[in-house]
């Protein structure tokens, strides 16, 4: 009997944002390794072509038979940021021919957190560019390029402090409080279409390889003694998360979160 739960993203056309790093990267490697075909995008040329060279390295009998291509697109530019989404849109689709079957965004930026006493309407709307106006921007492309069926979605990237705010967080809290409610609204809008969100706590990524190293092992101390598991977030665990989001047709406008109990303590 043919496999019936593992290959049901085979063959899929699946659009990641942010994927040649942290995450987005493990959501496209798991995504390949269930048989998709992937259209993946991030600001940067020279990254996607490391990320495709990784992907087909560990992948190489997969690599024969399924596809990879990439497009560059700039979601930091909130001006131009409408026709970066329609030029990617188009590319990923050959112009509408052939339709994805899931949009993923796990697009992020460095989160520069201005204190409250440093907060302009300019800080506001730059932190919020590619984590927030991004994928709201994103769902109006939706119903022309992606497959007008329960088995498509469309999957949110936000973060724990929707639910547990932290002192000096309040724009990041704002923010992941808006995906959640963005991702509820978007169900209904976007229906049949599913759309969820994913609710990371803390997660080892490249991102905290700006921190010294003396610094950062006294943060992922804390991570883990803030978690239920004692252990702090791995790529791969989350993007567990988002192939259950795409795999499960009953589900829609919920929110998964992967904290390590972090919110119960």
């Amino acid at each position: 009997m043919a496999p019936k739960y593992t290959n049901k993203l085979a063959n899929q056309r699946i659009l990641i944002l942010g994927a040649t790093s942290g995450i987005g990267f493990a959501v496209a490697e798991a995504a390949f390794e269930h048989g998709a075909n992937l259209v993946i995008s991030s600001s940067n040329q020279s990254k996607l072509d490391k990320t495709v060279a990784r992907l087909k390295e560990a992948y190489p009998a997969e690599f024969e038979k399924q596809t990879i291509t990439t497009h560059v697109c700039d979601l930091s530019n909130a001006t131009d940021l409408n026709d970066n989404l329609e030029n990617l849109f188009e590319a990923a689709t050959n112009s509408g021919t052939d339709k994805l079957n899931h949009v993923v965004s796990t697009a992020g930026d460095a989160l520069n957190l201005p204190t409250l006493a440093d907060l302009t309407p300019d800080a506001i709307y730059s932190g919020m560019t590619v984590r927030y106006v991004a994928p709201t921007m994103m769902a109006k492309f939706i119903p022309k390029y992606v497959v007008n069926s329960p088995s498509s979605s469309f999957t949110l990237t936000g973060g724990m402090r929707y639910k547990k705010p932290a002192p000096g967080w309040t724009l990041a809290t704002a923010m992941c409080s808006g995906i959640d409610g963005l991702a509820r609204g978007l169900a209904l809008d976007l229906q049949p279409v599913r759309v969820n969100v994913v609710h990371p706590g803390a997660v080892n990524t490249e991102l905290f390889g700006m921190f010294p190293k003396e610094q950062l092992e006294a943060m992922l101390k804390i991570f883990r003694d803030s978690s239920l598991t004692g252990t702090v977030g791995k790529p791969e665990d989350l993007a567990e998360s988002y192939i259950y989001l795409m795999k499960d047709e009953f589900v829609t406008g919920s929110a998964i979160e992967s904290s390590g109990g972090a919110l119960l303590k």
